[in-house]
């Protein structure tokens, strides 16, 4: 039977876990992140919307890892990963890099056996008043990421003068800026909808060619 003609191979809806890395009230972060969700409901997306409070996390302390113990911030950021297709992270920047916070919380979810980074789809995005628009943020926050596996969209969304680049219905004043926003969300989306509908065959994710892992190193199960 052809694919098209095929129940079994009904597409199943895509699903995001869409956040902001701010624990500002009026994060220019949270505004982006809002946006977004607005973009990919217009889409056909649905939209598991969270605050970075639910995920945040005391500092990383391995002594504190005694009988198993977890953060709930990092449980709930990993259940929350594992319940969704894709997620997407808009980043403020904090003297050029990342905010630590949500570092710390990638280093205590990372610790949770199997950790559920890997092979998930991600985009990053971020907002700020600098005439960089917070990228730098981005570039750092990738690391961790595809370090442990995820696949970070290539093309990431910075805006500029974000504390004069909104209207007061919350979307991008500028038209064009608007259009390749929601041009770059459907992009990814149409990629993170091909892997959940057409996976390939999938293959061990390893840090360098010939490694062969332990407990210690091992990224996935």
């Amino acid at each position: 039977m052809p694919a098209e003609n095929n129940p079994n191979n009904k597409q199943r809806s895509l699903h995001i876990l869409v956040f902001s890395a701010s624990l500002r009230k009026d994060s220019l972060n949270t505004q982006l992140a809002k946006l977004a969700v607005k973009v990919i409901e217009k889409k056909g997306g649905i939209v598991d919307y969270a605050s970075m409070s639910e995920f945040d996390c005391p500092s990383m302390n391995q002594d504190l890892e005694n009988n198993d113990f977890h953060p709930e911030g990092a449980k709930e950021f990993r259940k929350r990963i594992l319940a969704n297709d894709a997620f997407i992270i808009s980043s403020p920047e904090y003297n050029g890099s990342m905010p630590g916070f949500i570092k710390n919380m990638i280093d205590w979810v990372s610790r949770i056996r199997p950790q559920p980074f890997n092979e998930k789809h991600a985009l990053l995005m971020s907002a700020s008043p600098s005439m960089a628009g917070g990228n730098r943020a981005l570039w750092s926050l990738r690391m961790p990421l595809e370090h442990l596996g995820t696949r970070v969209y290539p093309s990431m969304f910075s805006l500029a003068i974000a504390h004069k680049a909104f209207t007061d219905e919350g979307s991008i004043a500028d038209k064009d800026l608007q259009e390749r926003f929601e041009v770059n969300l459907e992009a990814f989306m149409s990629l993170a909808e091909a892997a959940k509908n057409y996976p390939c065959i999938k293959k061990a994710w390893v840090e360098f060619l010939g490694e062969k892992t332990d407990a210690i190193t091992e990224r996935i199960e």
